[in-house]
């Protein structure tokens, strides 16, 4: 396993060993000893799979006050994973970072607390799959535009879907944040 910082502190870039051979492939999701030896946390409370259309974008989400880190690893297809620094104190607060993951390697993305997260689909479909660090709460959940001007979030799909909720999220300027 290979895991390496990100341009946003904390964001990290996590390479699981593959094992292919002629029979398919064979890796590991998670091994909570190693992941906490690279700075990764060791108990998730929660996992999530997502199934979606080439073009739907997902997110910019976050709660409050249930802050969740994630896990994020494609199973199967592609996606632009972004993540969106929303802690004040933070040198790159408002600042954004995006990654191409799929199932050709399985990469995966720690997103800590602190920040939204969002994907849009590149592959006819994908399934996603991602672990939380808190217990989903929908009286938390917070929902920034994705597609905000202000952000500039360049989304490598021309027209993108969204769905009601997430196309009335919020403007960046106007979000309640940590």
């Amino acid at each position: 396993m290979e895991v390496n910082e990100l341009p946003l502190p904390g964001l990290k870039r996590v390479r699981p060993r593959l094992f292919n051979d002629e029979r398919g492939y064979f890796l590991e999701l998670l091994h909570t000893a190693r992941y906490a030896e690279s700075g990764l946390p060791a108990t998730f409370v929660q996992d999530n799979l997502s199934c979606s259309r080439k073009g739907v974008l997902r997110g910019l989400h976050y709660q409050l006050p249930r802050a969740q880190g994630k896990l994020v690893t494609v199973v199967l297809g592609e996606i632009f994973d972004v993540a969106l620094d929303l802690r004040r104190s933070s040198p790159t607060f408002g600042q954004w970072h995006g990654e191409l993951l799929s199932d050709k390697d399985h990469t995966q993305m720690y997103i800590p607390e602190g920040f939204a997260h969002g994907f849009c689909v590149l592959s006819d479909v994908a399934y996603v799959h991602y672990k939380c660090t808190d217990l989903y709460d929908p009286t938390a959940e917070q929902t920034i535009l994705a597609t905000d001007p202000g952000l500039a979030i360049t989304w490598p799909v021309e027209k993108l879907i969204l769905s009601k909720k997430d196309a009335a999220g919020r403007l960046f300027k106007d979000a309640v944040l940590p």
